[in-house]
């Protein structure tokens, strides 16, 4: 065998070693649209007056858009965008629809969000932000969310066309991995989404509604 044959077969061989050698680094997918916490008493609707929601997509800033799960360090001013570890679809996407299945089973309502319409029922339009959020693995997940639900049925100036708008600031102590991270997101979700679910069902009884604190 000359030189330049043994070159190319040593070369070869290194190649095929280093792939086998290399190993694949398995993407872990995780999800919010299966969040839907423990009913709450004080949200139930009477059976006999069944309403609709349409929740519109959620608002976060831009550097939340995406798939892969964003931390902060210690230090709050440095992110990591996880790219092995990432939502089955983009946050804000996610967000929707956790606060769309959360809500609808909250209150047995109808949900038409994506289109549809309702007769002679009680019609509530939701806009949501997440106007803050940090989170920091072995620390807390802290999020800020911004709500406001409006009666879209009712005819213009009637007394029945009534808007809410609340906050509510929310923070979870998590452990240092990435699942413990989740479940604190999954579990800032779920606080608002009860919130929200109690502020619709006093509205539509027509009650004082008080913004959780």
């Amino acid at each position: 065998m000359n030189f330049t044959k043994y070159t190319v077969l040593m070369l070869v061989l290194t190649a095929m070693l280093t792939a086998c050698a290399t190993t694949t680094t398995t993407v872990r997918f995780y999800t919010l649209a299966n969040n839907t916490p423990a009913k709450n008493p004080a949200a139930n609707l009477p059976t006999n007056a069944p309403i609709a929601i349409e929740v519109l997509p959620v608002k976060v800033s831009e550097r939340l858009k995406r798939p892969q799960l964003v931390i902060t360090t210690n230090n709050s001013s440095q992110l990591k965008i996880l790219e092995q570890d990432r939502w089955s679809s983009s946050f804000n996407d996610e967000l929707q629809d956790a606060f769309v299945g959360g809500i609808t089973s909250q209150l047995n309502a109808i949900d038409i969000s994506r289109g549809g319409r309702t007769e002679n029922q009680p019609t509530y339009r939701i806009a949501i932000g997440l106007q803050q959020f940090n989170a920091t693995p072995g620390e807390q997940v802290q999020a800020n969310f911004g709500w406001t639900i409006t009666r879209l049925d009712a005819g213009a100036g009637s007394a029945d066309k009534r808007t809410l708008s609340c906050q509510a600031a929310i923070s979870k102590t998590v452990g240092n991995d990435v699942d413990a991270v989740v479940k604190g997101v999954q579990g800032a979700v779920a606080d608002v989404i009860q919130a929200i679910s109690v502020n619709v069902s006093s509205l539509n009884r027509g009650e004082e509604v008080k913004c959780s604190s």
